[in-house]
């Protein structure tokens, strides 16, 4: 781990990185990607140590309140957000300055915060999106070693929705071969249903490699799944889009099984509800 300085926080879409790396080991990882120029190893974290003032200054500068997104290129809650707290800093300015938020994370740690997302959410608007990917908790700590498993997850989303919070499932990816059965895909969607979470964000079925994610997915086929890593050199080649066989079955039972539960299922429709700032919150910025 290392601590840097940066110059700006905020994107052009008001989305925010406070780590670059990972060490949640997920074997599929396209933050890996070389063209990412993300820290070698990846598991050495950097963290931009100054970003809460760097968030607070950007936050007092707008004309008007919007949605924060944050943990699309890298979790908000790694390990050693437990220690460093810069995710719950971010968010207590974000909650004090009343914008909304929009978080993606693989683990429970997420709990922690939760009165600030709670308060979030009264004041404007929080939606915490959450990653899932195989229904089997073992497989599950194989392809996502150090994070908590999905029978943890799940309890994460019900605590949510209990407490008000509308979550966004991310299902992706599908690894062929792997996780990649239609049985697999019902029971996830099926919890996502019983629990009426507000949308869920599907690509497609399947994954995507590309130099630097690739060789280490293809390691840890060789260790986890012998042979596995020869049949897709010889079915994928160097593809960038890696697609199941059983793609267009599970993503017709997919939209069909959402819209009969009026669950937001496409991508655009599911950006959008993420990206909303509620109109009547919408005014000038009130420093406290």
């Amino acid at each position: 781990m290392h601590f840097t300085n940066v110059k700006g926080i905020l994107s052009a879409q008001n989305g925010m990185n406070l780590y670059r790396g990972c060490t949640h080991g997920c074997i599929y990882c396209d933050s890996r990607s070389d063209c990412y120029n993300t820290p070698k190893p990846f598991e050495d974290i950097e963290v931009k140590q100054n970003a809460p003032e760097l968030l607070e200054r950007a936050l007092f500068s707008k004309r008007k309140k919007c949605m924060i997104g944050t943990g699309a290129m890298c979790d908000p809650y790694m390990h050693c957000e437990a220690n460093l707290k810069l995710t719950q800093k971010c968010l207590q300015i974000i909650e004090k300055c009343g914008f909304g938020l929009a978080i993606q994370t693989k683990s429970d740690m997420i709990l922690r915060d939760l009165e600030i997302l709670k308060s979030i959410n009264r004041k404007a608007k929080c939606v915490v999106q959450m990653t899932l990917t195989t229904f089997d908790d073992n497989l599950c700590r194989i392809i996502e070693p150090n994070v908590c498993p999905t029978s943890r997850r799940f309890q994460v989303i019900q605590k949510m929705k209990e407490e008000g919070i509308p979550v966004v499932v991310w299902l992706d990816p599908f690894l062929p071969y792997i996780n990649d059965s239609f049985e697999n895909f019902k029971s996830l969607l099926e919890f996502c249903v019983r629990v009426k979470v507000e949308g869920i964000i599907c690509f497609g079925i399947g994954v995507t490699l590309r130099n630097g994610n690739r060789e280490y997915f293809y390691e840890k086929l060789d260790r986890f799944f012998p042979g596995l890593k020869e049949k897709y050199i010889k079915e994928f080649g160097m593809n960038y889009e890696i697609t199941s066989s059983n793609s267009n079955k599970i993503m017709e039972y997919f939209y069909k099984t959402c819209r009969e539960n009026n669950i937001l299922c496409g991508i655009e429709e599911c950006f959008s509800f993420l990206n909303k700032f509620p109109e009547e919150q919408s005014g000038q910025l009130e420093l406290f």
